[in-house]
């Protein structure tokens, strides 16, 4: 079950806080999802908004994003492998990923289709429920500390923006035939998009000026209008690893 409303933007806002970024730091670990630089083996299925190559709604949005991580890279140069700007995107839904993915094929030589049909069956009940106006729209609010990787983090711009997201990951996650295959939610949602994961931490991490920095980043964005994502598809897409997410023509596509 997610937030309300409320509760999502009061926690997720402190998540960019400079306390939530001195809690963190100390504790970052190198991502299994890269080794020496390099990406490694990560299968798996996910819903999510069009990949930035692909998404020319949000130029503009990802043009930010792209000149954001460039500066990043300079200053976090040789601990953080950045993820390929043209496949930032939402992720709207966690589905299966990596053991539990090979697992799942293993078992069920059929996997992918049955995956395939569920999603087609929540989007096609999903798309009565879709607000008229065609798009939810959520905004950059800064940086975000994971364990494992430095993220965007994205509040809806008003609750009419919220509840469609919420309704469709309903949707999927209480879809019964999906629950058979083993899927199910496994994290609270935070919309963010991921600009890169940690390598190799440097034993004696700069943190006071790492945390002063972040905040600097978000003064920024605070400094100028609001930076929209506007989300008006939400698509099944297999990843091999973390800097590509393939939509065969047969995939379910949900358009607002």
């Amino acid at each position: 079950m997610d937030d309300t409303y409320q509760t999502y933007v009061n926690r997720v806002a402190r998540l960019t806080l400079p306390d939530a970024y001195q809690e963190q730091l100390p504790h970052l670990q190198p991502s299994p999802k890269f080794q020496q630089g390099q990406p490694q083996p990560f299968p798996g299925f996910s819903v999510i908004t069009p990949p930035a190559a692909e998404d020319s709604l949000n130029e503009g949005f990802y043009k930010e994003l792209t000149e954001i991580q460039t500066q990043i890279l300079e200053r976090f140069s040789g601990w953080l492998n950045p993820v390929p700007s043209g496949s930032f995107h939402l992720t709207l839904a966690d589905l299966v990923w990596d053991a539990q993915y090979r697992s799942a094929v293993a078992d069920n030589p059929d996997f992918e289709a049955d995956l395939k049909r569920c999603i087609q069956v929540s989007f096609e009940q999903y798309r009565p429920s879709w607000s008229p106006e065609g798009t939810a729209q959520w905004q950059n609010l800064g940086l975000l500390v994971f364990p494992r990787a430095l993220a965007v983090a994205l509040v809806p711009c008003q609750e009419n923006d919220y509840d469609p997201v919420c309704q469709l990951r309903r949707l999927i996650y209480q879809n019964s035939q999906l629950i058979g295959l083993g899927v199910e939610q496994q994290y609270n949602f935070t919309a963010h998009i991921t600009l890169g994961y940690f390598g190799d931490i440097p034993e004696a991490l700069p943190l006071e000026d790492i945390r002063q920095q972040l905040g600097l980043w978000n003064e920024y964005w605070l400094s100028k209008p609001p930076q929209i994502l506007k989300i008006n598809q939400a698509q099944l897409r297999y990843f091999a690893d973390m800097t590509h997410f393939e939509r065969q023509p047969d995939y379910p596509e949900l358009r607002f």
